[in-house]
């Protein structure tokens, strides 16, 4: 995902920029919401989702030129990860100064789409080529850099509906962050995140950790498959035997290209703790565990939090969810908590909806149902963003205006 942000008081000028952040180049767009320029980078970051991901900053047409250069003077000092563009009719004089406020580019305010997605990919390019070279030199100072959310959702067993919680959890993460939004499919023998989605994908996991996608993030974008939410995912493999192309470095080397990239980073993994998904996990900022609500199930989820204590993987955030819970089967809460030695976080009732759903390949959060189990996944989704946002069905919403 390619982030920018526009501080223009020309609506024209943001449409043919949204037109040439296209394909490769999509991404948000956020407009400065103010009455004048910006007081200072900090001013602008603050209006930003996520400060952390913004790779271009375009000022005009219509912003002061002088205050213009003085902002992107700023960001060269406090942000030197992000790409400047400057919209003005140049000249000598003014190619000086750009150059000496770390602009990248000179914009002409009449640049048409094409022209201004050629200068958007270089943009785009310096800005990674930068945070790489940043992330490489803060690594040898603990700091992990730039990255989005990596929520792992994990089920000792198949059939517990993880595939379904991934889902949905990522389509209701794409309705907040639209285009910042990925969903991996790490489940590389039997996974069905595509089925989920009902997209067919041209690439799968075990192209885009061979090639040029690994070494190139822009190539790795290319392989991903969109959604109409603007959500992105990255499928298993139509082959069950190329599983073994991929190896828990290329999984971890994956995920700290998608973390750079997007804000939200959903992994679908593999029944059980594969050297896939043990991977993930390493990466991972949050698990989500899925359990069904039968002796097997959460015997198997007491056993996989157990070994994961003794590895020393513990997440910043942990959430468990008992799907397709019904106490008629003869367990209670409470047994299940008691067996788990912890509290049960979410509980997902059984549904028709949800089977349904899963057979026409559009996750329940697509919908405006109002039966327990969307609820119970609209809670979910709480936990990581605003309950509120709807889901988008097409382009992210931009507003242009005056300022």
């Amino acid at each position: 995902m390619s982030r920018y942000a526009v501080v223009t008081t020309v609506p024209e000028f943001h449409e043919r920029l949204v037109s040439a952040a296209a394909g490769p180049l999509e991404g948000e767009i956020h407009n400065w919401h103010g009455d004048n320029f910006p007081s200072g980078a900090q001013a602008l970051m603050q209006q930003m989702p996520d400060p952390r991901m913004l790779d271009v900053l375009i000022l005009g047409p219509g912003a002061p030129l002088e205050d213009a250069l003085t902002l992107a003077g700023e960001f060269e000092v406090q942000h030197p990860e992000v790409s400047v563009l400057l919209v003005a009719q140049p000249s000598p004089s003014l190619l000086l100064s750009a150059m000496r406020a770390g602009i990248r580019d000179i914009v002409e305010p009449s640049a048409d789409v094409a022209s201004l997605s050629v200068l958007l990919h270089r943009a785009v390019r310096s800005a990674a080529i930068r945070r790489r070279g940043l992330n490489s030199a803060s690594t040898s100072e603990g700091s992990g850099g730039a990255n989005g959310r990596v929520i792992a959702v994990i089920s000792p067993k198949g059939g517990a509906g993880k595939t379904t919680i991934a889902s949905n959890l990522a389509i209701g993460l794409a309705a907040t962050a639209p285009h910042a939004t990925v969903l991996l499919d790490l489940d590389l023998q039997f996974g069905d995140v595509a089925s989920a989605l009902s997209i067919t994908p041209d690439h799968s996991v075990t192209d885009a950790v061979h090639g040029p996608a690994r070494r190139d993030t822009m190539v790795l974008k290319s392989f991903l498959s969109a959604h109409p939410t603007g959500l992105f995912a990255l499928c298993a493999p139509d082959l069950p035997g190329t599983a073994d192309q991929v190896s828990g470095d290329d999984v971890s080397h994956l995920l700290d290209q998608l973390a750079s990239q997007y804000r939200y980073v959903i992994v679908d993994t593999s029944p059980g703790l594969s050297e896939h998904t043990l991977a993930a996990l390493d990466k991972s900022t949050d698990f989500v565990f899925v359990s069904g609500m039968d002796v097997p199930s959460v015997r198997g989820l007491r056993k996989e939090l157990d070994v994961l204590r003794e590895l020393g993987l513990t997440p910043v955030s942990r959430h468990i969810v008992l799907n397709c819970a019904d106490q008629r089967d003869g367990l209670s809460l409470a047994d299940v908590e008691t067996t788990l030695g912890t509290k049960v976080d979410l509980v997902i009732p059984p549904s028709r909806s949800v089977r349904l759903s899963t057979n026409q390949g559009a996750p329940l959060l697509l919908s405006k149902r109002r039966d327990p189990a969307t609820k119970a996944l609209r809670r979910l989704l709480s936990r990581f963003a605003a309950p509120t946002a709807p889901v988008a069905s097409g382009r992210a919403r931009h507003r242009g205006g005056k300022r």
